[in-house]
């Protein structure tokens, strides 16, 4: 069980430093770029994971499951990523993630309406109580340089689009290794033609890359590998679960420290209403069911 801690430990170090470091890397280059390249480093360490131990599990897949995930890695991590990306250049990165953090609040809302789930009463207060979170965070200004409600609105969107991703990966059910392997190249494919039309590329400098390598090897590749292996090990699948909702308060002390953003309270408030929406649904599954998971 010290393993599984450890493994999920890691997972959340990792992942709460991927707006600051994605903040400091659109400092100096273009979004679509950052993400392509980020993006085929983390193809290619899971390709080298899968060759060494799921070689037949990627050859007994036909075309059209590859085609299914690649459809599924344009909405819920092409889009998201970009969106995401954007939102982060125009807010500081502690809004950025604080907004991010509304996926699971979108995953009920499709859940409802792609897989019929029943909208409860419960869920229905978590939902209110995290949008609630949003108004907060409008109200009480930011010290982000570019356009607020147009980085809000990217924000929402990119958690609408990985919700989304969420609900429809589950209903596809394929191996998620051989998943987040194709859905990362495509996500890779797609910024770079939608770079190479969209912006003016700039070399990449010798800092820039570890930034590139630490964000696509380590948050996009390994941390969702940790993150597997904490749950499947786990004998309380929820007391590993549950402790991803501290990254997001993770993350904005690493922005406070790497890009010397100041700490609000309405931003504290912000979070805890969008995280208690989501902790409040999460707690009414596990009431019902002894298989919760969360997949970040």
């Amino acid at each position: 069980m010290k393993r599984n801690y450890l493994y999920a430990a890691s997972a959340i170090l990792i992942w709460s430093t991927m707006a600051a470091v994605v903040k400091l890397l659109l400092t100096g280059l273009p979004s679509l770029e950052a993400l392509a390249v980020s993006s085929f480093f983390a193809f290619l360490l899971l390709l080298a994971i899968n060759l060494r131990g799921r070689a037949q599990a990627m050859r007994r897949w036909p075309l059209r499951d590859y085609m299914t995930v690649a459809v599924l890695g344009f909405v819920g991590l092409f889009l998201y990523s970009a969106l995401y990306y954007y939102g982060l250049s125009q807010l500081s990165s502690q809004e950025a993630c604080i907004l991010n953090y509304l996926w699971p609040i979108m995953l009920v809302i499709f859940s409802s309406v792609i897989l019929k789930e029943r909208m409860t009463p419960i869920k229905a207060a978590a939902m209110l109580c995290s949008f609630a979170g949003i108004v907060v965070l409008s109200a009480g200004g930011g010290a982000g340089s570019g356009n607020r409600t147009s980085g809000m609105l990217s924000c929402v969107a990119a958690a609408a689009c990985y919700g989304l991703f969420s609900v429809l990966n589950k209903k596809a059910g394929k191996d998620q290794t051989v998943t987040m392997m194709t859905v990362w190249l495509t996500t890779g494919v797609c910024a770079l033609a939608a770079g190479l039309i969209t912006e003016t590329w700039t070399p990449i400098t010798g800092m820039q890359w570890l930034g590139l390598l630490w964000l696509g090897s380590a948050c996009n590749a390994a941390g969702y590998l940790l993150w597997a292996l904490a749950l499947n090990g786990a004998e309380n699948t929820a007391a590993i679960a549950n402790l991803a909702y501290l990254t997001p308060f993770l993350s904005l002390a690493v922005s406070a420290v790497l890009l010397k953003e100041k700490l609000r309270a309405h931003m504290i408030v912000a979070l805890v209403l969008i995280v208690g929406g989501i902790l409040l649904q999460q707690i009414w599954d596990q009431s019902r069911s002894k298989a919760p998971a969360f997949d970040p």
